[in-house]
């Protein structure tokens, strides 16, 4: 990627996270909404001097854009995750951001849904949606297999299927279906971390979440195949063995799903000729880092008000 282009990716989903950060922190605070937050930050570490060198640099340039990134020792990072000084895998250092949070994505969407059924929100479980009727050059309703749904705005956030969507409609976007995995396992005292960590050198994250322990990683482009590869699920589940010797438990959880990709990690949140259609998608890898933010200024635009961030990189 052209190192002008990288510059301005990063930039965007930095200033998307960190109107996400301040969202979030405002909705927890003015709900009490609960998802087994962690707010120790995020840890990222190497297990190869190579790596670590190359991840220095990375934090360096980021520190550039104004994205605090602090580099930490092998030592430091044991402090920071002392979890990690009985890992069998060598610890070279790693980049910590004291700001990051972590938590449970799925508690937090179900909580949040329960608050805004409070508030009026009715959410139609079950359906299908048969298409996206317009006319005139607008959205006039959903066709779904009950009936007819109309408002007077509307928003495909559909992740790797948006695509799907707005094919009929003639509206193209660079969102792919990018199948990564994931492996939960219950732990209890101090036998896992609760510092949320990434290791770079297999691309896994690794967050705490109450009494279980999480693990993210892996890309495979396989269409809209949701199948779960045990030997992935496995690779991950050994790499955990080796860095937390002292989880024992042989109770694992195997999940897959899609990730929505676009080339360049930045979502798209736009309008679109429709006047009145509007799109939320192509989050990758960072779609809770990026929902609050996102919702933000989708509500901005439906609403006809400036968002807090230039919307351009997003369009």
């Amino acid at each position: 990627m052209h190192a002008g282009r990288f510059e301005r990716n990063c930039r965007a989903l930095a200033s998307l996270a960190s109107v996400s950060r301040e969202c979030l922190g405002r909705l927890r605070e003015a709900t009490g909404i609960r998802y087994d937050a962690l707010t120790r930050g995020i840890l990222h570490f190497c297990s190869a001097q190579r790596d670590f060198d190359e991840l220095a640099r990375h934090a360096e340039a980021m520190q550039a854009l104004g994205i605090r990134r602090e580099v930490k020792s092998a030592a430091e990072c044991r402090e920071i995750e002392p979890v990690l000084r009985d890992s069998q895998v060598p610890i070279a250092g790693g980049v910590y951001t004291p700001q990051d949070e972590s938590g449970d994505a799925r508690r937090f969407t179900q909580e949040l849904a329960r608050l805004c059924t409070h508030k009026g929100v009715v959410f139609r479980f079950g359906e299908s949606i048969e298409a996206i009727q317009t006319k005139s050059g607008e959205v006039e309703g959903i066709r779904l297999r009950s009936n007819t749904i109309t408002a007077d705005a509307y928003v495909v956030a559909l992740g790797s299927y948006s695509p799907l969507m707005l094919k009929p409609l003639g509206i193209r976007v660079p969102v792919y279906p990018l199948k990564g995995y994931s492996i939960t396992v219950p732990v209890e005292g101090d036998e896992a971390p609760t510092v949320s960590l990434t290791d770079e050198a297999v691309k896994v994250v690794i967050s705490r979440l109450g009494n279980r322990l999480r693990a993210a990683g892996t890309a495979e482009l396989t269409g809209y195949d949701t199948a779960i590869n045990a030997v992935r699920c496995d690779a991950i589940l050994s790499r955990i063995r080796r860095l937390f010797p002292k989880v024992k438990s042989e109770a694992v959880e195997r999940w897959a799903g899609l990730r929505p990709a676009t080339p360049s990690n930045v979502p798209i949140i736009r309008r679109t000729r429709y006047k009145n259609l509007f799109l939320n998608t192509g989050h990758g890898t960072l779609g809770w880092t990026l929902a609050c933010g996102s919702g933000r200024v989708l509500a901005d635009l439906v609403s006809g008000r400036e968002p807090p961030v230039d919307i351009r990189p997003y369009a």
